[in-house]
């Protein structure tokens, strides 16, 4: 061992010893922790000064998370403290506050009652955190109170850290609750000298889903690790209960959503366990349910965040999500306080209530737009459900309408608005129509399915549509036009909580599938892909678009070839819509067999009131005007005749090769 290496080690020693010396407390100190350990005992043979409720139930407290009492971290800080102390276990209530109770870190866990007309909530003084949401103006599908959750279903805990680096899990300790005059806030304060507290304060506004979450850390500014003074450490976990019937259609809506801040929202995997590590600032993040979530709203945006999702097998819930956020905090200049805080939102997942919480914020990037969480489509297809389904919908309920009428105006509605592309696209299948026996006439002048003859066939079919003035594309255009209509709805109607517990005929809920026939038991492949019920509503629509289809194909068969299975496409992909939609909501299949039977009528009447003869006098007419081809028409034969030059080729290498 060097000279160098001595003296470091000597160093290192004498810099350890120095470092005890001055940290061990003095005689002032340890009599204050002895008076303050003589409180406790005398505290605890006292009865509790209480009028709550007791709840008796221990809480199971993994491992992992376990931490110091609140004794070993407010010593371990070593903070001065006076001769208060004796009493400094009875939180001291202010002229405008009224003291619940008054209890030791080890006094059992007991319950206060936050709520307004919306919600009820109840708070446990057991780390300060709440027990259980109640949201009180919707019920679960068997008819019971629906609560987001209860009991050990959530979990929040925060984390400090002293100077010392001991740690502190506020879930582990027992708080004092403090209810404001109003009724409106409730403090839970954990502390242990007038000067040395932490408080917990949670504050609902009447008639609103919103709560105000706010934490205050006083006298220990300078104990404090460098840490816990620029971020609290927060955990918050969550079971997913099975609020609705379907739970295979439910799962597929519960999802974890977040924002970035000044940015878009995100989204974790429906469909599988995912976990996300997000550097970037985070200004809020839900725990979705299909109709129903909680949301926790930064009040500053979340420096660090952790987001896990996990898929459960559990008969009782669906997913278990889970986040570990760092929240900022701020330290008052002229006082010891700290303070961090956020929001929570227990509420439905209703586009217009969540919508409103932007009401008056005009710059954009501060928007919370937390009403995108409301699953309504792809990004280019949503735009029709905000702007156009959502504000008609939102008016007919206005009038008190039973939910079945609703949907029939508003299918009749969509069919009026775009009739005029189904005119169009009935038009041009007519044209196609009376062009049948001139078409028939080609495929017997060029037969045959050899390349050459089916593309001087299909050049003079061109030919043909070209000079009567028919496009083969005018028929489908009108369809692709009106698909964001159709296809909004289909995201629209299970997304939909005005839906939900709302019967029509034989559906006593709307938002889920109607089951007036089902059975118990795994059926191989049937239980598979249709579950164990079949809707009634499906199988109607289905029924419905069969007939459509094979009606429609018959109306629309120009009398060319077509490869051989092909013509039954279309029936094969009506009859699979049956399995595809049997779970889906009773409204979206009503509206679709509306939607189709409405179709049908439509087409029938135009069938008996458009003269074909005039269509096809018409197309006559049209072959002796000079025709200049469209760009469409005319890009499609130079194609032809490239192909049939590359064929021609083509056939005289092979005719080359087989020569030598």
């Amino acid at each position: 061992m060097d000279k160098n290496t001595i003296i470091g080690l000597l160093l290192i020693t004498a810099i350890i010893i120095g470092f005890s010396i001055f940290n061990r407390p003095s005689q002032e100190q340890i009599a204050a922790q002895q008076r303050m350990r003589d409180s406790l005992e005398s505290v605890e043979k006292q009865p509790a000064v209480t009028d709550l409720p007791t709840d008796t139930s221990e809480k199971e407290v993994s491992d992992s998370m376990q931490g110091s009492s609140v004794a070993d971290f407010f010593g371990a800080a070593a903070i001065s403290t006076s001769s208060a102390a004796d009493s400094s276990l009875v939180a001291v209530a202010t002229s405008t506050d009224t003291l619940l109770a008054a209890s030791p870190s080890q006094a059992s866990e007991q319950t206060v009652v936050l709520e307004n007309e919306k919600v009820r909530i109840l708070l446990s003084t057991l780390g300060g955190s709440i027990r259980s949401v109640q949201l009180k103006e919707h019920l679960r599908h068997t008819g019971d109170s629906l609560y987001l959750f209860e009991d050990e279903e959530a979990r929040f805990n925060m984390v400090l850290f002293n100077r010392n680096s001991v740690r502190l899990s506020t879930e582990l300790e027992v708080f004092t609750p403090i209810r404001s005059a109003d009724g409106n806030s409730v403090t839970m304060r954990l502390q242990t000298t007038p000067e040395q507290y932490i408080d917990f304060i949670y504050t609902l506004p009447e008639d609103e889903y919103m709560m105000d979450f706010d934490v205050q850390v006083a006298g220990m500014r300078t104990a404090l690790h460098p840490e816990s003074l620029t971020n609290f450490r927060m955990y918050w976990e969550q079971d997913l209960r099975q609020q609705e019937k379907g739970r295979m259609f439910e799962n597929r809506y519960a999802r974890i959503h977040y924002k970035y801040d000044r940015q878009d929202v995100q989204k974790l995997s429906e469909s599988k366990d995912d976990r996300k590590e997000l550097s970037e600032p985070l200004k809020w993040f839900a725990f979705k349910d299909q109709y129903f979530s909680a949301i926790v709203i930064g009040k500053k945006p979340f420096s660090n965040t952790i987001l896990t999702s996990k898929v459960l097998d559990d008969p009782d819930h669906i997913k278990s999500y889970a986040a570990e956020v760092w929240v900022p905090v701020e330290i008052s200049a002229d006082s010891d306080l700290i303070t961090a805080g956020f929001n929570y939102y227990f509420g439905p997942v209703h586009f217009n209530t969540l919508k409103a919480y932007d009401k008056g914020v005009n710059d954009s990037s501060q928007k919370l737009e937390l009403e995108e969480i409301v699953y309504l489509g792809y990004k280019w297809l949503s735009w029709v459900n905000k702007w156009f389904v959502i504000p008609v919908f939102n008016f007919f309920l206005t009038l008190n309408w039973g939910m079945g009428l609703i949907i029939l105006i508003l299918t009749l509605m969509v069919k009026v608005v775009i009739s005029p592309l189904t005119y169009k696209s009935y038009i041009s299948s007519a044209k196609m129509r009376v062009l049948r026996p001139q078409i028939q006439e080609l495929e017997k002048k060029y037969p045959g399915k050899e390349q050459d003859m089916m593309m001087k066939r299909q050049q003079a079919t061109m030919e043909l549509y070209n000079k009567v003035g028919v496009s083969p594309m005018s028929g489908c255009l009108p369809m692709l036009i009106q698909m964001p209509v159709l296809l909004a709805f289909f995201f629209f109607f299970p997304s939909a909580i005005e839906l939900r517990q709302q019967g029509f005929l034989w559906a006593d809920d709307l938002s889920t599938y109607d089951s007036l026939i089902s059975w118990s038991g795994n059926i191989p492949f049937v239980t598979k892909y249709l579950g164990n019920h079949i809707s009634i509503f499906c199988l109607l629509m289905t029924v419905v678009n069969v007939f459509y289809t094979k009606y429609n194909m018959s109306m629309t068969d120009t009398g060319s070839q077509a490869m051989p299975g092909m013509k039954y496409m279309p029936i094969f992909m009506s009859v699979f819509m049956f399995f595809f939609l049997n779970s889906y909501p009773a409204g979206l299949n009503y509206y679709y067999f509306l939607s189709t039977l409405y179709t049908i009528v439509i087409t029938l009447i135009m069938k008996q009131t458009i003269n074909e003869d005039k269509i096809l006098a018409q197309l006559e007419a049209n072959k002796k005007k000079p025709k200049k081809k469209s760009g469409f028409m005319a890009r499609l034969a130079e194609a032809q005749k490239l192909q049939e030059k590359q064929a021609r080729e083509k056939a005289k290498e092979n005719a080359k090769r087989n020569y030598r």
